[in-house]
């Protein structure tokens, strides 16, 4: 018996909140390219779970939670019908690169350029990268949110990796 095993509802969902919102509000946000809608999409995540009866969701909540919040976000995407980018949350969540200015600006612009590319990549690319680096999750999760098999979501990360390494090495960055 686990230690979620011990808590209570409220307090099982409380500790999903603060272990994975943030990470759900960037994915959403990733999808919408709206900080504001993105955090509307995970608190109804949230509202859902909360519904959810705990015993269906132990073995696979992580999933669960993104593929809820992947969606969410699809289902508001095609009701505003609005792209807009998501510079200030990705900003938001870049780390400075130290006390040295010219060391971070140059970190910033090399960041600044590899999101430009990523932004390049088709769609499902950009998606099964960010699930696999901003969130750290396995090919078999990223495959139950997106519903791709494990074997496309490796040769879509493959291709865009590949991708991005041949621009960047192209532009000399």
């Amino acid at each position: 018996m686990s230690d979620e095993d011990n808590l209570s509802d409220s307090d099982w969902v409380r500790s999903l909140v603060d272990a994975h919102a943030a990470d759900l509000t960037r994915y959403a946000a990733s999808i919408l390219h709206d900080a504001d809608a993105a955090k509307d999409v995970v608190q109804d995540v949230f509202v859902r779970l909360w519904r959810e009866p705990r015993s269906n969701l132990q073995d696979h909540v992580l999933p669960w939670l993104f593929r809820v919040c992947r969606n969410r976000a699809l289902d508001v995407r095609r009701k505003e019908a609005r792209m807009e980018r998501m510079n200030e949350v990705i900003e938001s969540q870049t780390p400075s690169a130290g006390a040295d200015p010219s060391a971070r600006v140059e970190t910033e612009d090399s960041h600044a350029h590899v999101r430009q590319l990523l932004e390049g990549l088709p769609e499902n690319q950009r998606e099964v990268v960010r699930l696999k680096f901003q969130n750290g999750m396995s090919y078999k999760e990223i495959a139950t949110v997106t519903e791709l098999t494990v074997t496309n979501v490796g040769y879509l990360i493959h291709t865009a990796i590949k991708s991005l390494r041949t621009e960047v090495l192209a532009s000399g960055e």
